[in-house]
């Protein structure tokens, strides 16, 4: 009989640890598959990402599936996980919008962060500034000059009074910049982004991994990156710090929690579990080529991002007196 190449052995062997640690319960008693709820609707960036690790951690030996809770701005979803038994049976996936809700004053069914035990946090995205291509700027400098020399005569879409994207655009707009811009909300992402493309709406404050396709088939134009460094797939479009506006780093992430009470051996499980997928080579890549940074932080790591990011949030809507609808 034929002995297996060395390195095909290897992999064999990492599969089959992979598979092991997986699927061994290690004290969460789930008797059905356990559940990742999403609060955003199918094809939604969290979607996506859930999709993924649930696959992935399937593949290997659990039984995991998704179910899409969508509404209210995320918050249906994100209250039923807060009511679910704390067994390690029911996760879900969280966006910025967690900590965005409560520092603009919304009325939740569940305490933020108090109601959820953290994980990790899964991947990270920046925030960008784009234009439909007809508007005459090529950069920060120039869109500046232009919004200026007329008044209210331009406008940006969001999607949606109180996203991230709509505080981000406030404080860089007009906190920031002092600009006298129009805001046009949106019920999502994806309606922002058509009336942007079809030149309803001149600006968008959007997350790459939303605007990027967009930006290599022309229909819209990027002017700059919200984050501390460049993007590795437009190495050319500065930083807003680059662009002579400092501290104005925000961008889309993505997290796992489990809820309120849950037995620290169970944490530490899904936090192994989930860790070992976000390792796996052909998982960083595919998150890679969707535009996200993969990030799989400790639980430690994850709560003390949620108190600085609420803190954040809640200093953009003290200084812009942004009320909740």
């Amino acid at each position: 009989m034929k002995s297996l190449p060395h390195p095909m052995i290897l992999g064999l062997v990492a599969i089959a640890v992979l598979s092991s640690a997986i699927a061994q319960p290690a004290g969460a008693d789930c008797s059905q598959p356990v559940k990742i709820i999403v609060s955003y609707p199918p094809g939604s960036p969290d979607d996506v990402i859930a999709r993924i690790l649930a696959q992935k951690l399937s593949e290997a030996g659990g039984r995991f599936y998704v179910e899409n809770l969508p509404g209210a701005g995320g918050m249906i979803g994100t209250a039923t996980a807060a009511k679910a038994l704390p067994d390690g049976c029911t996760m879900v996936i969280v966006n910025q919008n967690f900590v965005v809700q409560p520092a603009i004053g919304e009325k939740l069914a569940y305490e933020v962060p108090d109601s959820f035990t953290p994980v990790t946090l899964l991947v990270a995205a920046p925030e960008t500034i784009s234009v439909n291509p007809s508007v005459p700027a090529t950069t920060i400098k120039e869109l500046v000059a232009l919004v200026k020399a007329s008044p209210a005569k331009y406008n940006y879409a969001s999607p949606g009074y109180g996203s991230s994207p709509h505080l981000a655009s406030e404080r860089l707009f007009k906190q920031t910049l002092g600009l006298d811009v129009v805001h046009v909300p949106f019920q999502g992402g994806p309606p922002a982004v058509t009336s942007t493309v079809a030149g309803h709406t001149q600006i968008l404050h959007l997350t790459l991994p939303i605007v990027a396709p967009l930006v290599r088939d022309g229909k819209l134009r990027l002017l700059a990156v919200a984050d501390k460094t460049r993007a590795p797939e437009f190495p050319s479009i500065p930083t807003l710090e680059e662009a002579g506006i400092p501290n104005h780093e925000v961008g889309f992430w993505d997290a796992i929690m489990l809820p309120k009470g849950t037995p620290d051996d169970i944490v530490e499980l899904r936090h192994r579990q989930i860790g070992q997928i976000m390792a796996l080579p052909d998982v960083r890549d595919r998150l890679a080529g969707l535009g996200y940074t993969p990030i799989n932080g400790s639980p430690n790591a994850f709560a003390a991002h949620l108190q600085t990011e609420l803190s954040k949030w809640k200093a953009i809507v003290r200084d812009g007196k942004i009320k909740p609808e």
